[in-house]
């Protein structure tokens, strides 16, 4: 079987020649829409057609531009649409806790809020002004005079009457009241009983009589004044009419078609009429209605119920409206009602009602990153209810929840029509997909934005005028096409596949912007290379402390790891640690040990849980292999640990279970491994040795202890070979590479890797399964004879042979 050779520097590396690159040019428009056709069919797809559920959940990993992406497309499409009518709330005179909406074409709304208010302006002088007229007034004197009359006239028939018997009709600060009288004085109670008692007994009898009539012209009375006030009420409303009849006919003409809006100034003439006498002398509350208002009855003012609230306003617009909602509470969402304090007491009206997000997307789109959504309680359910229902139906939370225990408004429901577009991040998706059974029917559309692009000749062309695009437009130096080349590599790098490009834009952004910063910092006009590099290794610093105390631990020999010698049963393994948005490769020393048994592998970690389920799957793995390579003919007798050394965290991922199995190998055999090389990847139950993740962080993890010791020309790492494609090791890596001070080997099988470890054949077997002596295998498999031959012998009684190496 052939060793494989380390792989050439070329191959650790996929340089980007600036000499392929486009020259910077005008913006072609393909800003950050490279490589999300998919996703882009959808959202075209979600837009143009207008069916009940078919809104859009847009989907893709963090910092991939969904948002300016599906916008643009948004923004395109609405700027060729209607643009949708006004909203207006106003009083509702039948109900007016239920608030009417009107709709208008779009800028009508601001006019006849302007029209009403005009109106109102006319109507505080007009009226006033008619009931201050000398004809008002003089008809109001006559009323007043006629009724003053009748009731004068009454009285003065009783005081005549009552004076013919020698009555008199006195007032008294009880009220009016009869008394005995004498030559025209009244007579008092020790005079009157000095008269004859026939004159008195007379006199009693005249006195009864007489208040007899005047009861009857006391209950006579509240009718007269009832009657007046009715009299005087037509005379307001006759007033009213003649003073408002103009303004609200030359007002009505300017909206013959709309008949709601007609509809609504007709009910706003007949309530001026109602409500006449209002307006006869405006001004402050009295006190009776000043207490009112703290007892919870509040005074409607005179003018301010024939005011229009408009609620959606798109005179202005041109196109449908797109709108995103960065804080999608409830009331931002679906609107509110608020209060305000008058006298010590909450009184609302319509002209509180605001609009929601809802409001001012009808007509058009909406866009709201779901993880805010979620965020806030109740208003997914809420938003549901009102894409259901097709309405926009204005409630408080308290409302909402069920606990609403005040008077409030209920403003009449808004027909809804929109396009909701949620931005998320696929896990998201999924899970509403699987958890809300409203959410299929709701959410048809979903738009999957890419992660990664090709990387080809038109990819690395387009992506490069991409980047002097933006570049352009945020104000940034222009670029050398040196320095696009160095980020497009960094995009590679960044997408850990050296044929894909990161679709991750806003990292790029983030360079294209601290290089600018630090061309800036030196004085250069354009951003050259070197400040590329600078600002990739700034971002490194900045979150590599970490790193550094785990390899300052290896160096002071605190985590035991070596890269150099040998050890039997001993391997150098990588993990990869995630710190937030950086990744680095950590080396670990896995050690097995074997003895006698019953065909058990031991995962320690597993044991004392430790391991994850990926990481127990891996050495159950290496169970298989054993047993379908050394056990065919006699049990696997084998009792067999591993363990991550110096391990006091979770372990999982099944990476490292290659180097567990040539750790098992080199443990069963007897024979050394190399520690100056370390080993990542997978095994499956044949041997073969498949890719895993995180390969450039694995590889330059164990590249700086190795350099921080010194290198020797014997160090390396062993890859699968199917990550060889991945490779965008950093330049020092290459470089070491180059001078034959590293090495990357890339590796298909186990058998393969043991050779490289130990410097001995892994060998091959014959027709029979046997291996050839002297090598790895071969001792191996006679370690495993051996502990099968002893089993047999402890079960019959007798004694087992010598023990393995271990």
């Amino acid at each position: 079987m052939s060793v494989p050779e380390p792989l050439s520097p070329d191959r650790l590396f996929t340089r980007c020649d600036p000499d392929d690159l486009p020259p910077p040019g005008e913006p072609d428009g393909v800003s950050n829409d490279l490589g999300q056709e998919r996703a882009l069919d959808a959202v075209r797809f979600g837009i143009g057609i207008r069916r009940h559920g078919y809104n859009i959940f847009v989907h893709g990993a963090p910092g991939t531009g969904k948002y300016s992406v599906v916008r643009r497309q948004i923004e395109q499409a609405a700027a060729i649409m209607p643009a949708p009518p006004d909203w207006c709330y106003v009083h509702n005179f039948q109900e007016p806790h239920k608030p009417r909406a009107l709709r208008l074409p779009a800028g009508r709304g601001c006019r006849l809020r302007g029209d009403m208010e005009k109106l109102v302006r006319e109507l505080r002088a007009a009226i006033p002004a008619a009931f201050e007229s000398e004809d008002y007034q003089g008809r109001a004197q006559a009323l007043q005079a006629e009724f003053s009359q009748r009731q004068e006239a009454a009285f003065s028939a009783l005081q005549e009457n009552a004076q013919g018997r020698n009555v008199g009709l006195i007032r008294t600060p009880a009220g009016l009241a009869l008394a005995p009288t004498s030559k025209g004085e009244v007579v008092s109670p020790e005079a009157f009983r000095q008269w004859p008692e026939e004159t008195q007994e007379k006199t009693r009898a005249d006195i009864a009589e007489l208040e007899k009539e005047l009861q009857e012209i006391l209950k006579k009375a509240p009718q007269w004044e009832r009657e007046r006030r009715e009299r005087l009420r037509g005379l307001n409303q006759e007033v009213v009419s003649h003073a408002v009849s103009l303004f609200i006919e030359e007002l009505s003409k300017d909206y013959d078609d709309l008949p709601e809006v007609i509809e609504y100034i007709e009910q706003a003439r007949a309530d001026l009429l109602e409500n006449a006498e209002e307006f006869h002398a405006p001004g402050p509350p009295s006190a009776q209605q000043a207490g009112a208002l703290v007892r919870g009855a509040p005074r409607e003012p005179s003018f301010r119920r024939y005011q229009v609230n408009v609620i959606v306003d798109n005179g202005a617009r041109r196109g449908a409206p797109v709108v995103y909602e960065d804080l999608p509470t409830h009331g931002n969402v679906i609107g509110r009602v608020e209060q305000m304090a008058q006298f010590g007491a909450l009184t609302t009206d319509f002209n509180l009602i605001k609009p929601g997000a809802l409001h001012a997307a009808n007509g058009g789109f909406l866009l709201v990153d779901v993880r805010k959504l979620f965020m806030q309680p109740i208003i997914w359910e809420e938003i549901k209810r009102a894409l259901q229902s097709n309405e926009i139906r204005i409630q408080g939370l308290t409302e909402a929840l069920g606990f609403a225990n005040t008077v409030t408004l209920q403003p009449e429901p808004i027909p809804l029509d929109v396009k909701l577009v949620l931005l998320g991040d696929p896990m998201v998706y999924y899970l509403l997909s699987q958890a809300d059974p409203d959410f299929p029917d709701l959410f048809k559309v979903a738009a999957d934005f890419d992660d990664q692009v090709p990387r080809n000749h038109g990819n690395t062309a387009r992506y490069a005028r991409m980047i002097d695009d933006t570049a352009r437009r945020v104000g940034l130096r222009p670029l050398s096409r040196e320095a696009v080349a160095r980020i497009i590599e960094q995009a590679a790098r960044l997408s850990a596949d050296s044929e894909r490009l990161t679709l991750r834009l806003r990292a790029i952004d983030d360079l294209l912007y601290e290089a600018d910063y630090w061309a800036g910092a030196d004085g250069n006009g354009e951003i050259a290379v070197r400040d590329v590099e600078r600002a990739i290794d700034a971002q490194t610093r900045r979150a590599d402390r970490i790193r550094e105390r785990s390899q300052e631990q290896i160096l002071r020999d605190t985590l035991l790891i070596d890269t150099d010698g040998d050890a039997v049963g001993q391997v150098n393994g990588l993990s990869v640690l995630q710190l937030g948005e950086f990744a680095f490769g950590k080396p670990s020393r896995i050690t097995a040990r074997v003895r006698l048994g019953r065909g058990e592998v031991l995962d320690i970690e597993r044991e004392v849980e430790m391991g994850g389920p990926l990481h127990s799957k891996g050495v159950l793995i290496l169970s298989g292999f054993l047993g379908a390579r050394f056990a065919r003919r006699h049990p696997l007798a084998l009792s067999a640990s591993l363990v991550f050394e110096q391990s006091y965290g979770g372990v999982d991922g099944d990476s490292a279970s290659s180097t567990e199995l040539y750790a098992l190998l080199s443990a069963l055999s007897g024979v050394p491994v190399r520690q100056s090389l370390a080993v990542t990847g997978s095994v499956n139950q044949r041997g073969q040795v498949q890719a895993i993740g995180g390969v450039n962080e694995k590889i330059e993890g164990f590249f700086d202890i190795c350099n921080a010791r010194g290198l020797t020309g014997r160090q390396g790492v062993l890859i699968p070979s199917s990550n060889v494609k991945h490779l965008m090791l950093r330049r020092d890596v290459v470089d070491a590479a180059a001078r034959g001070e590293f090495h990357v080997y890339p590796v298909e099988t186990i058998d393969q890797g043991i050779e490289l470890l130990t410097g001995v054949p892994a060998g091959e077997p014959d027709d029979q399964g046997n291996f050839p002596a002297g090598t790895v295998n071969g001792l191996a498999q006679a370690t495993l004879l051996e502990f099968a031959r002893n089993a047999r012998n402890f079960g019959a009684g007798g004694r087992s042979g010598p023990e393995a190496p271990s």
